[in-house]
């Protein structure tokens, strides 16, 4: 992963407000939590030049750390047209995972072909605690897939989400992340170079508010 794709993907994030940083009026997560950041990374869809970076981005990071790539799966919903894009691109299957089973027909949660052994890469849009994509996984592993890792296009890069996929076996390339992001969020006037400090308080330890007092 070069240092100047993820520059450049943190500043098509910023620019569309795909990643949007609030650290004197923090957003609420569904979880309580008090955020200074709020990420929708479906913002890319609607911006064809940012839209290109990212597929291209995550072809490229799919070729370099995953040659053996047979399969691509989208995570549902967010990381479903990412995966048709980009293997499009690298002219590969691609399916998805259902956040759990269909009530009707075969009732699958795995869409698309997937072979026994077949060597899958997913695809996510945005990796925080990692809960969701690593269920992704799961399902995958059950139905005799060989999971060779994730691409996605940001993470938080929080002590929880990398604990969680180092227990799990997962390897996550990210086209950027949130060091990276607040470094060219200072740089590019979006916030004041001191609320750096700030914003890494918060992704080292999300749960304690004492970050918003520095």
């Amino acid at each position: 992963m070069s240092k100047e794709l993820e520059r450049t993907i943190a500043k098509d994030l910023l620019s569309i407000k795909a990643v949007f940083l609030r650290p004197e009026e923090p957003f609420t997560w569904a979880s309580g939590i008090k955020s200074p950041i709020y990420c929708d990374n479906r913002l890319t869809l609607s911006a064809p030049r940012v839209r290109e970076d990212v597929e291209n981005g995550l072809a490229q990071v799919i070729r370099e750390n995953y040659p053996e790539v047979e399969a691509l799966m989208g995570t549902s919903t967010a990381g479903i047209a990412h995966a048709a894009i980009t293997a499009t691109i690298l002219d590969l299957p691609m399916g998805y995972v259902r956040s759990g089973h269909k009530d009707h027909g075969r009732q699958n949660q795995i869409e698309g072909r997937l072979e026994p052994g077949q060597k899958v890469v997913v695809v996510e849009d945005l990796i925080s605690t990692g809960g969701s994509v690593l269920e992704v996984v799961e399902v995958l592993r059950e139905a005799g897939a060989q999971v060779l890792g994730i691409a996605s296009i940001f993470t938080y890069g929080m002590k929880k989400g990398l604990d969680r996929m180092a227990a799990a076996g997962v390897k996550n390339v990210s086209l950027s992340n949130f060091d990276v992001l607040a470094e060219v969020a200072a740089e590019e006037g979006y916030i004041r170079p001191e609320d750096v400090e700030k914003l890494r308080a918060f992704r080292d330890n999300p749960s304690d508010e004492s970050w918003m007092k520095r």
